[in-house]
C-alpha cells in the first residue's frame, strides 16, 4: 500500500503541479499551502493535525455543516441509479424535476421556473443572456445595459467578473461591453463627513436613478445587486437604500436581480436575502449553500412575468453540460430536508444568529475596529486606526491579511477584504462554537494591535 504522504510532501507536490484560485502563486508556493484533510461539524483538520473553526462555511457554502451523511448517501445511491445524463434535446429526470419543484416551494411566490447551472459564475452568464434575450422578445433589443455596483462580485469568468464591480479583476481581463457600475453603500468607507447612515443610503440608492436618467431608461435592461455584498466585504446597506432602490426600479421598466449565491438558504435569518430586506426581483441568482457545497450546483429562479414572455420566444440558445446534473440535485434535495427539518433558518433568525451578533457586535469595542455589523450570520470587523476619523491605515490590506494570518494561528477561519475581517460560519455553529469563535477573534485582534504597536501604526 502506497504510503501517506508527510505535510512537506504534499506541499511540494502542491508548489510543483497546482495553479489556485485568485493566489499569487509565487508568495504561496514559497509559504506552502495549508492541508485540509478532514473536516465535521463545523471544525477542519489540517495535515499537522490541528484543529480550526471554519467562520467562513467553506466559501460561504457549507451551510448545514461538514460531514453529513445523509448527502452523502443521497448522492452515492443517484450515482449507482443514474450517474448523469443531461437535460438538452426534449430529456428531463427525476432528480431535476422534483429540485425545481422544491425551489419553486422555498422561494418567494412570484418565482415557479429555475434554469440549472454548475455554480454562480455560470449562473450569472446565464442572466446576461436571460435578461438581453427577454427585451428582444418585447421588441426592445436596444435595452441592453445591466447596472450594477463598484465592489461587487458576481463571479470570475469574463462574463460574470464583468458584471461584478472588481477593479482587480477588470485589469487582468477583457471586459464585455453594456455593462456600467455605480456607487456601492458601504456607509463607514464611503459617506461624507456628518452624513447619517440613513442620508447616505437615500443618496447611494439615487445613483441608479442618476444613471437611468443619465444614459437613457430605453437601454437600460437591468439593476444586478447581492442583498449584502459579501466577497466586497459584507457591506450591509443602511435601512434606506434597498426602500429607494425598489422604487426606482417599479417606476421604470427595469428588471432587478437579486444575487442570492452567499445570501440565499438562510444566510440572513430567511431562505434568501430578498426577503430579508422585503425586496421583490425579477430574478434570484443562486448557488454555494443549495448544496451547502457537497456538489457544484447553481440555479437562476426566473419570475412568471419574465418567464412567460420567454416560453413565447422559442429557442433559448444557452446551458450546459452539466445543468440539472442529476448527482448534484441529489444532494441538493437532501441538504434542503435538512435545512428544513432541523429549521435552520429559524435558528438563524430566533437562536444562534442573535447570540452570535451581540457577542460579534461587542467587538466594536476593540481600539482596532471602526464597526462591527452582523445580520443573520454573516458579520465584519472594520479594522483602523482612528474610529472617530474613520481613517484608513496605510497600504491598505496589510493590516487585513496580518490578522487573518494571526485568526489561522488562533484556530479560526476568518477572511480579510482590504482590511475588514468578515465571516460566515456554517449555518448550525452552536452557541457553544459561537463563544469559541469570538474569543478567537478577539485574541486575534489583540494579537494584531500588539503587532502594529511594534511598528508604530497605532499607540
Amino acid at each position: 500500500m502506497t504510503q501517506p504522504k508527510s505535510t512537506a510532501e504534499l506541499r511540494a507536490l502542491d508548489a510543483a503541479h497546482h495553479l489556485h484560485p485568485f493566489s499569487d502563486m509565487k508568495s504561496l508556493n514559497a509559504e506552502g499551502s495549508r492541508i485540509v484533510v478532514k473536516a465535521e461539524g463545523v471544525w477542519l483538520t489540517d495535515s499537522d493535525g490541528n484543529r480550526i473553526l471554519d467562520g467562513m462555511s467553506g466559501l460561504w457554502c457549507v451551510n448545514v455543516g461538514y460531514g453529513r451523511e445523509e448527502i452523502v448517501e443521497a448522492v452515492a445511491v443517484q450515482l449507482r441509479e443514474l450517474p448523469y445524463y443531461n437535460t438538452f434535446f426534449k430529456t428531463t429526470h427525476r432528480p431535476v424535476i422534483e429540485l425545481a419543484t422544491k425551489l419553486a416551494e422555498l422561494t418567494p411566490p412570484q418565482f415557479n421556473r429555475v434554469f440549472f447551472t454548475g455554480s454562480g459564475s455560470e449562473s450569472n452568464d446565464t442572466v446576461i443572456k436571460l435578461v438581453r434575450r427577454y427585451f428582444q422578445i418585447t421588441e426592445k433589443p436596444e435595452k441592453k445595459i445591466i447596472i450594477s455596483r463598484r465592489n461587487a462580485y458576481h463571479g470570475s469568468t469574463v462574463a460574470a467578473g464583468s458584471l461584478g464591480g472588481m477593479a482587480p479583476m477588470h485589469g487582468q481581463s477583457a471586459v464585455i461591453p453594456d455593462i456600467v457600475h455605480i456607487a456601492q453603500p458601504y456607509w463607514w468607507g464611503e459617506a461624507r463627513q456628518g452624513e447619517t447612515p440613513e442620508e447616505f443610503g437615500l443618496r447611494t440608492a439615487r445613483a441608479l436613478e442618476a444613471t437611468i436618467d443619465a444614459m437613457g431608461e430605453d437601454r437600460i435592461a437591468a439593476f444586478i445587486a447581492e442583498p449584502i455584498q459579501g466577497a466586497g466585504g459584507v457591506i450591509i446597506p443602511p435601512a434606506t437604500y434597498w426602500p429607494e432602490i425598489v422604487r426606482i426600479c417599479r417606476e421604470r421598466d427595469i428588471l432587478f436581480i437579486s444575487d442570492e449565491v452567499i445570501c440565499g438558504f438562510g444566510r440572513t435569518g430567511n431562505w434568501f436575502g430578498c426577503e430579508t430586506f422585503g425586496t421583490q426581483p425579477d430574478i434570484l441568482v443562486m448557488a454555494k449553500g443549495i448544496t451547502s457545497g457537497y456538489m457544484p450546483l447553481g440555479g437562476v429562479m426566473v419570475a412568471d412575468r419574465v418567464a412567460e414572455v420567454l416560453l413565447e420566444g422559442g429557442d433559448f440558445n444557452h446551458g450546459y453540460t452539466y445543468s440539472g446534473h442529476p448527482a448534484a440535485c441529489a444532494a441538493a434535495l437532501a441538504n434542503l430536508a435538512i435545512m428544513q427539518r432541523e429549521n435552520l433558518v429559524g435558528r438563524v433568525a430566533d437562536d444562534v444568529g442573535p447570540h452570535l451578533k451581540a457577542r460579534w457586535s461587542a467587538l466594536a469595542e476593540h481600539p482596532l475596529v471602526g464597526e462591527a455589523p452582523m445580520m443573520g450570520l454573516v458579520g465584519a470587523l472594520e479594522l483602523t486606526p482612528d474610529k472617530a476619523g474613520r481613517t484608513r491605515f496605510p497600504d491598505v490590506g496589510k493590516v487585513g491579511t496580518l490578522a487573518r494570518d494571526f485568526s489561522f494561528k488562533n484556530g479560526l477561519v476568518m477572511r480579510a477584504v482590504r482590511d475588514r475581517l468578515i465571516i460566515a460560519p456554517p449555518l448550525v455553529i452552536s452557541h457553544e462554537e459561537c463563544d469559541q469563535l469570538i474569543a478567537s477573534a478577539r485574541k486575534t485582534l489583540d494579537d494584531t494591535h500588539a503587532e502594529l504597536k511594534r511598528w508604530g501604526w497605532v499607540r
